[in-house]
């Protein structure tokens, strides 16, 4: 996205605008939801490869350390505490409904720091509040900005619950069952595995027509708003989003 931002074409009808909307995707849907966490990830995924040299393995064919790099996480914290996480997708399709999707965009990149590199769990609700409510301050406008006391109440309430399952149902559906994965212009499924060269040839084509084929599928599941999803996550000064 940020090459096609910052270079937009100079024949495109209109310059290119981007509403990313963050598909929430539960890697343990099973975990306990009334405790803080459940284990660290390093003794999760030993478990789940079958002992340390099935997780060497995977961690080789994978090579999660250079595209957390590519993706601005310096390293990951093995040893960070996993949790059931449906309090923090609630939060961040929460903040994107009511505080726009540049908003719960900054959160979420927020969140890989908070979970990835410091270890805190995604299921500390009294810890997601304060952060949270932190980094919110310094990105909306003081009357507007929840407070840690709004944010805890949200957390421990069962808001947005229904919209998540629907979610996932959905998901289900359309045979996405491992992330990351990218849906662009309502119908284009692409592997998270792909070189930034497939992304950016996507969008220079949706860039060259000057409009879109259909929006982000997932915005009525979540009950995300039309003008919300226009109001764009990541753009220069355009209103065409893909």
């Amino acid at each position: 996205m940020d090459e096609v931002l910052s270079s937009p074409l100079k024949d495109a009808p209109r310059p290119i605008a981007f509403s990313v909307i963050r598909v929430p995707f539960f890697l343990e849907p099973n975990y306990d939801e009334k405790r803080p966490s459940i284990e660290s990830n390093r003794d999760r995924l030993v478990k789940k490869w079958g002992g340390i040299e099935g997780w060497n393995r995977q961690k080789q064919a994978h090579d999660l350390k250079g595209r957390g790099r590519a993706a601005g996480i310096p390293y990951f914290n093995l040893d960070r505490l996993a949790s059931n996480t449906m309090a923090s997708h609630r939060l961040i399709q929460h903040l994107g409904k009511t505080y726009g999707l540049a908003a719960s965009e900054a959160i979420y990149d927020l969140l890989n720091i908070y979970y990835f590199v410091d270890g805190h769990a995604l299921n500390d609700r009294p810890r997601l509040a304060k952060v949270v409510a932190h980094e919110l301050e310094k990105l909306l406008d003081d009357t507007i900005a929840p407070s840690e006391d709004d944010l805890l109440k949200f957390l421990n309430s069962n808001h947005g619950t229904k919209e998540i399952k629907k979610a996932r149902q959905a998901l289900d559906e359309i045979g996405v069952h491992g992330i990351p994965k990218f849906i662009i212009e309502g119908s284009i499924i692409v592997d998270g595995a792909a070189g930034s060269n497939t992304f950016v040839k996507l969008f220079r084509d949706i860039e060259r027509k000057g409009v879109i084929k259909s929006g982000p599928v997932f915005a009525d599941i979540l009950g995300i708003s039309d003008e919300i999803v226009e109001q764009g996550s990541h753009h220069s000064s355009s209103s065409l989003a893909a």
